[in-house]
C-alpha cells in the first residue's frame, strides 16, 4: 500500500534515510519539514511495515524528487516503481519532474528512463567526489 507519511512513521523513515545520509535525521527534521504543504513523503507499506519512501516537492508545475529509498532486503520488488508511478499519477498532469541521480547508479537510471526521464545535465562532484545526472520528465501533455 502507498500512502502519505504519518507522524508514527518518522522513526522508520529516519532509519531508512541513513542509507542516503548517515546524519539524515539532523538534515531532514521531519517534524519541521512536514509543516510545509509543498513537501510530500509517500511511504510504501506491506503488512504495516514501511519498506520504502519517496520525498518530493511540488510547486506550481515543477516537481523535484528529493529522495527515493527502498529497504535493502526489499529492492528489485517493484517498490520504487510503485512509488514513482503513484507520485506521477497524483501530481499535476502538466508538471515537469526533476531529480538527481548518481552517474553510477545504473538500476535507478534505468528505472527513471522507463518512466520517461531523460538526462539533461551532469553535476560534477554532486555527491562529494561523485557526479550526478540531472534528469527531467516533461509532462506528456506538452
Amino acid at each position: 500500500m502507498i500512502r502519505e507519511i504519518e507522524e508514527k512513521d518518522y522513526e522508520k523513515i529516519y532509519e531508512l534515510g541513513k542509507e542516503l545520509h548517515e546524519n539524515f535525521k539532523s538534515i531532514y527534521p521531519l517534524e519541521k519539514i512536514m509543516e510545509n504543504d509543498y513537501i510530500h513523503i509517500l511511504v510504501f507499506t506491506s503488512e504495516n511495515e514501511i519498506l520504502g519512501f519517496l520525498t518530493y516537492t511540488e510547486l506550481q508545475d515543477t516537481v523535484d524528487i528529493l529522495d527515493l529509498v527502498v529497504e535493502q532486503n526489499h529492492r528489485h520488488q517493484k517498490i520504487a516503481t510503485g512509488l514513482l508511478d503513484y507520485m506521477i499519477t497524483n501530481v499535476s498532469p502538466t508538471s515537469t519532474i526533476y531529480l538527481e541521480v548518481a552517474v553510477n547508479n545504473q538500476h535507478a537510471i534505468a528505472l527513471y528512463e522507463k518512466f520517461g526521464f531523460e538526462k539533461i545535465h551532469t553535476r560534477k562532484n554532486y555527491y562529494g567526489t561523485e557526479d550526478a545526472y540531472v534528469m527531467e520528465r516533461v509532462s506528456p501533455n506538452e
